[in-house]
């Protein structure tokens, strides 16, 4: 239990939902000299930053059509090499 001590809270929301919702900044009791608007752009700064950098690369997917005409290709390929031999 925290008596006496008083802290201020930034609440950003993620610009990239998959890799994190909310991120919560705790501020010491005077908040380091900055204003409450620099501070708030500045935790907005680091979440983005972050987002960024955690960023899952993505992956092409090749559609159901595609991957229907290769395997009708490698079959009749299949079939075309064993009637030659």
């Amino acid at each position: 239990m925290v008596k006496g001590t008083s802290h201020r809270v930034i609440v950003v929301q993620s610009p990239d939902p998959q890799v994190f919702e909310q991120a919560i900044f705790i501020l010491h009791g005077d908040g380091g000299g900055v204003t409450s608007r620099q501070a708030v752009e500045q935790a907005e700064r680091i979440a983005r930053s972050y987002a960024r950098s955690h960023q899952r690369p993505r992956q092409r997917r090749l559609p159901g059509a595609v991957w229907a005409l290769a395997g009708a290709a490698m079959c009749g390929a299949v079939w075309l090499l064993l009637t030659l031999l």
